[in-house]
């Protein structure tokens, strides 16, 4: 594994990641998530779902044209359902731009939109690191499941090394996202349960995350 997808896969890049907490908030208040085990399921189904969604963006993207990338920009929209959720990856895509334009400065940002999708914006990033399309679905579908593993850590107090162990395990189906990403064309799998939580939760006045 390169530097290069550690740097894409890490919490401390600040991409604004840390703000969000994937759905898992919401499913917390809804007694979806309650313990490791429920956790695991709600990564599993999230990993499904919207992580196979974003790795397969992101590895399109990666060494994309202007113009595909515009047309990845609209197939994003369409496997978003929820507007709540397409707010929140433009944000965070908004966010890796800002980052990205510093640590890979090139002009390929510039055929990007002022709020790019986060996986579209991530294979972007992927590509001037260095990386090829599988590496930017494989860091897409890891995050699609790490900022919500910490989420839930916080927001239920669990145990670190127990949240850990959780995300350690679904090493292999994240890898297997990945591989499906890069093969199989553009995911367009929804969670009709995930998108509704992310709308509660949008019209919330007391959350600690933005998503």
């Amino acid at each position: 594994m390169s530097s290069a997808l550690l740097t894409l896969a890490d919490s401390r890049l600040p991409a604004g990641g840390h703000t969000h907490s994937g759905g898992v908030e919401q499913a917390i208040a809804a007694g979806v998530v309650r313990d490791p085990g429920s956790l695991s399921t709600f990564l599993r189904r999230r990993l499904a779902t919207s992580g196979a969604v974003s790795a397969g963006l992101a590895a399109a993207a990666c060494g994309a044209d202007a113009s595909t990338l515009a047309r990845l920009d609209e197939e994003a929209d369409a496997r978003t359902p929820s507007p709540a959720v397409r707010a929140a990856s433009r944000q965070q895509g908004r966010g890796l731009m800002r980052v990205g334009r510093r640590a890979w400065p090139s002009a390929s940002w510039d055929a990007l939109p002022a709020l790019p999708h986060h996986p579209i914006a991530l294979g972007i990033a992927a590509a001037l690191a260095g990386l090829g399309p599988r590496e930017a679905a494989q860091a897409a579908a890891y995050l699609s499941i790490s900022g919500p593993a910490t989420a839930a850590q916080r927001l239920l107090a669990m145990d670190p090394l127990t949240v850990a162990a959780v995300t350690a395990r679904l090493a292999p189906e994240i890898d297997a996202t990945a591989a499906a990403a890069t093969r199989s064309g553009l995911p367009a799998a929804t969670d009709p349960l995930l998108d509704l939580l992310a709308e509660v939760h949008a019209a919330r006045k007391d959350r600690f995350f933005a998503s």
